[in-house]
């Protein structure tokens, strides 16, 4: 048991049966609700030796006390005993919803007298009959006037109802024509059922022929003369159109199906929900998820599934997921249960159904980095940031101005380098540069050479004028180099102006190492009064120089999440880099080789990526690219062998 926990049971006490744990720390709160198909096997993960658990598992394992467990039955009592605690206790290691509020139906009350079409939020009306949910009620409202308008049926108050039909008088909905249930007086309470049942049978099936019947019976009744009729026509045929036309139809029409697409990161997730019915996308939700342990992608979508259903809402018989979790079988036999009916888990991979999931997932992007651009860039959550990251590296004043740096390569060539800059949480783009680095040993060789170079204009001592680094590229894409041309030459001074600006936070990305190597040099510039740290990604945790130890800021921390976005930044503007060099160079060598045109070119750069890659195929892999023949691959390797220089490592 060396290197874990104090209260981990004894290997022979937990049993191999599927059942349910709980950690909990010294208060008894439970920490983390989780199932497992065989306990012993799930909980001996926990309790490896720490060093070996992710950063967030091993905090909430350190963090605990005790750890308890119930056996149950199968696989899916499994899943409703976690789904009961998860809701029951809360567990802040569990994963956290952003979005816990209820959503409109539109219902029809079926067990009345005279059946009313209303907008609610409350689930459980005795015989009532839902259809939804809709992402606002604005949306449940506009489609119930237009269906009101296809199938008149009550909507006033069962008091204004029973009123009514007490003294005679139409109730005052139906008096400014809001209501068209008996109480009106235009309708026996037969006739209104027959509406209703009509009502209803078209949400639960809408029919696109019904345009063409009422633009039929609106002709017909024109034909002899009877214009009321109509116009009553022509109205109920322009609400039927303006229905069909507020969805869009993306599947057959008979297709009830929930579309889940998912974007994830480190620390939080957005969900994006179609709602599909009748072949129409009926509505949209979306929320956002923090992560408090690394999970797997099926893992959060089990997590994401059990949020989405339950008292309020119902699956239908089909649901389409990125990734199928790993107890599918049981998910799909817990949702039957709370839906009544059969569901199916799909992961789609082809077709339209396979086109709707990767519209759905690049939404959830979308809301993902919109909920992490918010967060960085609302002005309290700013300041509470930048305060919160002072406070963690002990710096003496916030990082009012932040630079990252980030490398990238592909196999040791076309090395960049990036530096981007937040002013105030903000970034300022005007002042990015990217970096060419010639040569290097490393990525620790590359974070310092471009530290050193960054850290030359910060000197007392600063370069004269006309010695710009030629490395140093704006982000425009100029060199930074000195011209004859007046207004070219007061263009670069502002850049170098710029350039020469203090941050008072230097950040690289990468952990223990890369920090070390841009701590050398700044202590070998001479620059005083700046703070260092790096953020590894896979831990999202926080290196500063000659610490043996990370600073490790909570899950939730506006700090965490602009330490994320700038990282984020650096890394996306030196990719982007790389790969406009790589094109170039990549073109350049196989535009000099004979027999290949651009198409040719541009299938042997899908095939192996690189030129490297390519110098170290042989003339029968070569040959395998489409287009490339045996003589055509041996001129390709003869020539890029024909003088080989030495290449940088």
């Amino acid at each position: 048991m060396a290197g874990t926990v104090p209260y981990r049971p004894k290997p022979g006490e937990i049993p191999t049966s599927p059942g349910v744990y709980r950690f909990r720390d010294a208060d008894r709160r439970v920490l983390y609700v989780g199932k497992a198909k065989n306990l012993r096997a799930r909980l001996s993960n926990y309790f490896a030796p720490l060093r070996t658990l992710h950063e967030r598992t091993r905090r909430m394992v350190l963090t605990a006390t005790s750890v308890e467990w119930t056996v149950v039955g199968n696989d899916v009592e499994a899943l409703q005993l976690e789904y009961t605690w998860i809701k029951e206790f809360d567990p802040p290691f569990n994963v956290k919803y952003r979005d816990d509020k209820s959503y409109p139906y539109l219902a029809v009350t079926l067990a009345d007298e005279a059946p009313r079409a209303i907008v609610t939020r409350r689930r459980g009306i005795p015989g009532a009959r839902y259809f939804g949910p809709y992402p606002k009620v604005w949306a449940a409202n506009e489609t119930l006037d237009l269906l009101l308008k296809l199938f008149p049926i009550r909507t006033c108050k069962d008091s204004d109802y029973r009123r009514a039909m007490a003294s005679g008088k139409p109730c005052f909905a139906g008096q400014i024509g809001r209501c068209f249930g008996p109480c009106s007086g235009k309708v026996t309470i037969e006739e209104h059922r027959a509406n209703v049942d009509r009502f209803v049978a078209f949400m639960q099936n809408p029919d696109r022929r019904i345009v063409d019947d009422l633009a039929r019976e609106m002709h017909a009744a024109a034909a002899v003369q009877d214009y009321e009729a109509a116009a009553r026509r022509r109205d109920e045929l322009q609400a039927a159109r303006e229905f069909f036309e507020q969805s869009a139809v993306v599947l057959g029409e008979k297709v009830d199906v929930d579309v889940f697409g998912i974007d994830d990161d480190e620390l939080a997730a957005a969900v994006q929900l179609f709602i599909v019915r009748g072949g129409l996308i009926r509505g949209v939700r979306s929320w956002t998820v923090d992560k408090e342990l690394d999970v797997p992608l099926g893992d959060l979508v089990d997590s994401v599934l059990q949020h989405a259903y339950g008292d309020d809402i119902l699956p239908p018989g089909e649901i389409i997921v990125p990734e199928l979790p790993g107890d599918a079988t049981a998910v799909e036999e817990w949702l039957s249960g709370v839906g009544g009916r059969r569901v199916r888990l799909r992961a789609a991979k082809r077709g339209d159904k396979a086109a709707l999931l990767a519209t759905a997932t690049q939404n959830a992007r979308q809301s993902l980095m919109l909920y992490k651009t918010r967060r960085s860039a609302d002005f309290t959550t700013r300041s509470r940031a930048l305060e919160d990251i002072q406070e963690a590296l002990g710096m003496p004043d916030a990082p009012l101005r932040m630079e990252c740096y980030d490398v990238s390569h592909l196999s040791g060539t076309n090395i960049v380098a990036s530096m981007v800059v937040f002013e105030d949480g903000l970034p300022r783009k005007d002042e990015y540069r990217r970096f060419t680095i010639p040569a290097s040993t490393d990525d620790t060789d590359s974070i310092h050479q471009v530290l050193t170079r960054r850290l030359a204009y910060l000197r007392d001592d600063p370069a004269p004028s006309g010695a710009a680094d030629s490395g140093a590229v704006g982000a425009s894409g100029a060199e930074g180099v000195a011209s004859e041309d007046p207004v070219e030459t007061a263009v670069t001074s502002a850049r170098r102006k710029k350039f020469a600006y203090r941050p008072n936070l230097l950040i690289v990305d990468g952990g223990q190492p890369q920090v070390e190597a841009a701590a050398r040099a700044l202590r070998e510039s001479g620059v005083q009064g700046i703070t260092l740290c790096g953020i590894a990604k896979r831990l999202e945790e926080i290196w500063t120089p000659d610490s043996d130890f990370p600073v490790i800021l909570p899950r939730n921390s506006d700090a965490l999440f602009l330490f994320q976005r700038i990282r984020d930044e650096a890394h996306r503007f030196a990719i982007t880099h790389q790969r406009q060099r790589r094109k170039r160079d990549i073109g350049s060598v196989l535009s000099e080789i004979p027999g290949l045109g651009p198409s040719r070119v541009k299938e042997l750069l899908r095939h192996f990526g690189s030129v490297t890659r390519l110098k170290g195929a042989t003339e029968e892999e070569i040959a395998e690219v489409k287009g490339i023949g045996p003589t055509l691959a041996a001129t390709i390797r003869s020539t890029l062998h024909a003088d080989r220089a030495p290449t940088p490592r």
